[in-house]
């Protein structure tokens, strides 16, 4: 994931200009916006703030998920931002980054903590993630973010999607009809 930040980075303003979230052009059927803009970062400092993110993500829960299970957790946090961007947020006209999907990883890495039995740390990573999201839309954005012009929605949208994510990979929110009693990580019919 990192690569790929860093060479659409590379890519300049060409793909920053054809890739970023822009409701006008979504408005005129440029749909792949709705998920690139995560991917395409308004500056080197942007970009730098979003992989030491994904960084301290990576160094936090290291064999919590599977690669696929943190891929389709990734999807439903930019999935989460574009849905809550475009229909509870319609002042914001762009957006770019990769924020709101690292708070929907924090929110699936905290739910895995908790399933882990590291429940203490599970509560205190959620209640710090929650204070932060509150502080955001009462305060605006953290000091660290100098002069981006950051969208909290998206940090909220974000962390709704992977903590969704997470419940349903967890089993938390898992169909009656599919529960049958055993665990997930019961072992098969031998």
């Amino acid at each position: 994931m990192a690569g790929l930040l860093v060479l659409l980075w590379i890519a300049g303003d060409p793909a920053l200009a054809s890739l970023r979230y822009e409701r006008s052009a979504i408005d005129h059927g440029q749909i792949w916006r709705l998920l690139t803009g995560n991917l395409v970062h308004a500056n080197g400092r942007h970009l730098l703030l979003n992989l030491a993110g994904l960084g301290l993500v990576t160094l936090l829960f290291p064999g919590e998920y599977s690669w696929r299970q943190w891929l389709m957790i990734g999807v439903a946090g930019m999935v989460a931002v574009a849905a809550g961007l475009w229909w509870a947020s319609p002042q914001v006209e762009w957006y770019v980054g990769l924020s709101g999907v690292l708070h929907g990883l924090l929110a699936a890495g905290a739910i895995a903590w908790w399933r882990s039995r590291l429940r203490w740390l599970a509560v205190w990573l959620m209640g710090i993630l929650i204070a932060k999201l509150l502080g955001e839309h009462w305060f605006g954005a953290v000091g660290w973010s100098g002069d981006l012009d950051v969208i909290v929605d998206a940090h909220l949208y974000g962390a709704v999607g992977g903590t969704l994510a997470g419940a349903i990979l967890s089993g938390w929110c898992r169909p009656a009809a599919l529960d049958t009693g055993v665990p997930p990580d019961a072992p098969g019919p031998v």
